[in-house]
C-alpha cells in the first residue's frame, strides 16, 4: 500500500486572503537516482513562498508544495545515493539542482545556471512531511542545534549572506538594511560580527525594537533617512519605491543590493540624486552552494540569534497570512515532525 502524508499545495494562486494554500494528502515521494528521501522536522516560511502562493512568482507546475528552508533526516536512499546515510540530519535549500556544465556553472556562478531548478517551485518542497532532494544539494547539519533555529539559515541566512557580498560593504563600513524580517535580522548580525555599523529602516515597530536589541546603531522608518551616509545597503522589502530612497542614502561609491526574487516596480530614478558619484544598483539571484556552506560555517563559528515564531503544520496558511500582514517578528517556522533517526520507511 502506498503511504501518504500531510502536505499543503498551491492550487490556485491569488491573494492570501483567498486561501491559495490547500491542505491535502499526497503519496510519500520516492527518491530518484542520486536523490534521498527526507523526513521533514521543520520548514521555515519564506516570502518567496508568499510570492508563489499569491502569483507574483508564476507557478511552474500545478499543485506545487512550497517551502525551501527544510531541516530533516534522511529516510531512504535512491539508487546511487551513496554520500549520505539513513538518519543523517540535513538541510534542504532553494537551489535544488543545476546542469553543472554551462558557462555559469563552470565559472562558479551556478546560481545563474539557465537550467537550475528550485525546491518548492520546480519540485515539491517542505510544507509536507516528506520531500526528496538530490544528495549533492543537501547540507549536512549539526545535531546540537534546534531545528527551528537552523531552518531559517537555509534561505533567509544564505540569501542575506549573498546579498551582503553583493553590496560590497567595506571593512568597518556603514550598512543600511531596508526591511527587517527573517533574512535581514540574520544578515545584520553577520555584518555586525564583521565590525560594521548597521542602520535599520523598516515600517514595523517590533522589528525596529529587535534591530536595536541585536546591536543596530539606529532603527527608523522605512522611508526615513539614516543618521549618516551609507557605504552599502541591502533592500529586503519587496517594495520597488524604496530603491530610490536607499540609493539616495548611499555615500559616494556606495552599492545597493536588492535581495528579493520579486520586487514591485521601481519609480523613475534621477541620475544626479540616485546614481551619480559611482553609486551602484545590483540584484541578487538565488545562491550558490558555496554561499550556503560559507553561511553555515559562519553560524557555527559565531552562532546567530535566530528569532522565530512557530506554527504547527496544520496552520501553514495562517503562517503565510501573518507573514503577508507583517505580524511575524523574525522568521516563521512550521513544525512538521521530529522522529528518531531510525525513520519508518527505511532504505
Amino acid at each position: 500500500m502506498t503511504q501518504t502524508m500531510t502536505a499543503w499545495v498551491v492550487r490556485r494562486p491569488g491573494p492570501v486572503t483567498t486561501h491559495p494554500l490547500e491542505r491535502v494528502r499526497l503519496p510519500v515521494p520516492e527518491p530518484a537516482s542520486g536523490e534521498v528521501l527526507v523526513r521533514v522536522e521543520v520548514c521555515a516560511v519564506c516570502r518567496t513562498d508568499l510570492h508563489l502562493a499569491e502569483g507574483d512568482l508564476a507557478p511552474r507546475r500545478s499543485g506545487t508544495v512550497p517551502g525551501h528552508e527544510v531541516v530533516g533526516r534522511v529516510a531512504a536512499l535512491g539508487q546511487g545515493a551513496d554520500q549520505l546515510s539513513v538518519g543523517t540530519r540535513i538541510g534542504v535549500a532553494w537551489l535544488r539542482s543545476t546542469c553543472g556544465e554551462c558557462r555559469y556553472c563552470v565559472r562558479g556562478s551556478e546560481n545563474l545556471c539557465p537550467y537550475s531548478r528550485y525546491t518548492g517551485w520546480d519540485a515539491d518542497g517542505g510544507y509536507a512531511e516528506y520531500l526528496t532532494v538530490p544528495q549533492d544539494f543537501a547540507y549536512p547539519l549539526p545535531e546540537d542545534q534546534p531545528a527551528e533555529k537552523l531552518a531559517p539559515l537555509l534561505c533567509a541566512g544564505i540569501i542575506g549572506y549573498r546579498a551582503l557580498l553583493r553590496a560590497e560593504l567595506p571593512p568597518g563600513g556603514r550598512l543600511g538594511v531596508y526591511g527587517f524580517g527573517a533574512s535581514a535580522h540574520l544578515t545584520a548580525q553577520v555584518a555586525l560580527a564583521q565590525g560594521a555599523t548597521v542602520h535599520v529602516l523598516t515600517r514595523s515597530a517590533a522589528a525596529r525594537a529587535l534591530a536595536l536589541e541585536l546591536g543596530a546603531a539606529s532603527a527608523g522608518g522605512a522611508y526615513d533617512a539614516p543618521p549618516e551616509p551609507l557605504d552599502a545597503a541591502v533592500l529586503f522589502a519587496p517594495a520597488g519605491d524604496l530603491v530610490p530612497v536607499a540609493l539616495a542614502a548611499l555615500d559616494r561609491g556606495g552599492t545597493l543590493a536588492v535581495a528579493g526574487i520579486h520586487l514591485s516596480d521601481i519609480p523613475p530614478l534621477n541620475y544626479s540624486d540616485h546614481l551619480f558619484q559611482e553609486r551602484t544598483l545590483r540584484s541578487v539571484a538565488a545562491n550558490t552552494r558555496a554561499d550556503g556552506r560559507a553561511l553555515l560555517e559562519h553560524a557555527a563559528r559565531r552562532p546567530l540569534r535566530v528569532t522565530t515564531t512557530a506554527y504547527d503544520i496544520e496552520r501553514a496558511d495562517q503562517a503565510l497570512a501573518d507573514l503577508a500582514a507583517d505580524r511575524v517578528t523574525g522568521a516563521a517556522v512550521l513544525r512538521i515532525g521530529d522522529r528518531s533517526p531510525a525513520a519508518d520507511l527505511g532504505a
